[in-house]
């Protein structure tokens, strides 16, 4: 997740609040394989290591049962996230999530085969956009599904990561969903309507969910669980009760 912009402050809507939010409750709920629609492969593009498993971590793991190749492409490695840390370097943070990465797989039942690491810098994924989607459109297939972050997220890796897997799905005869992550965070459940009139409500169940819980506590340096972090990490609980949902929310 990382560097943030003016609407990411504080601890944000706290979890009980979208709990009793009417416009989330009305979404449609869908099985899995009514997203997927026999797609033979799911592309998951994510800016940083834990967005792809704290959004669809559910998604990924019922693409699998249903014989649906999963791809994830971690477009940064999330090592701007603690700037100026004495200890966390960029380098060290760097090799970290990478490992974190493949353990959090691990728990959804994938292996390094299923990762590729882009390495576009932390914070920076707006200036390398033209060729993020240059990429992805290099490797998409028609009839792809990919799922990459909400373009109004309100973090800039997201949104441009949004939009660079917007462009390059629609050159290339893929069908792209996208993620909210921070957006939970922001959002005012209280509004009349939501933000989304096409999202929908993935449900998991509960197998699922506990496989998508372990994967999430790979990622210690984000959730604080390391011995030497001495700040509040990106992911403090309050932040991790948004995804301890009993569902998943797709955007189309």
């Amino acid at each position: 997740m990382d560097a943030v912009t003016v609407r990411i402050e504080g601890r944000g809507t706290p979890e009980p609040a979208w709990q009793t939010c009417a416009w989330l409750e009305a979404l449609p709920s869908v099985r899995a394989d009514t997203v997927l629609l026999g797609a033979r492969r799911l592309i998951v593009v994510s800016p940083h290591p834990d967005d792809e498993v704290l959004a669809c971590g559910g998604l990924m793991q019922a693409a699998l049962a249903e014989g649906c190749n999963v791809q994830v492409v971690s477009v940064t490695d999330g090592e701007a996230c603690y700037p100026d840390h004495p200890r966390w370097s960029q380098s060290r943070l760097r090799d970290a999530r990478r490992r974190e990465l493949a353990s959090a797989m691990q728990a959804l039942g994938m292996d390094a085969t299923h990762v590729s690491a882009l390495g576009i810098p932390d914070g920076a994924v707006a200036r390398h956009e033209p060729d993020l989607a240059a990429h992805l459109a290099g490797r998409l297939l028609p009839g792809d599904v990919v799922v990459a972050p909400w373009v109004q997220d309100a973090h800039p890796d997201h949104e441009a990561v949004g939009r660079a897997a917007a462009a390059a799905a629609l050159s290339c005869g893929a069908r792209v969903l996208q993620y909210p992550v921070w957006a939970w965070h922001w959002l005012d459940p209280s509004a009349e309507s939501g933000p989304w009139p096409s999202a929908q409500r993935v449900a998991l169940c509960a197998d699922a969910q506990a496989r998508k819980q372990r994967a999430i506590s790979a990622f210690a340096t984000q959730t604080g669980a390391v011995g030497d972090l001495e700040c509040e990490p990106i992911l403090p609980d309050y932040v991790l009760a948004r995804f301890h949902r009993p569902y998943e929310v797709l955007i189309g």
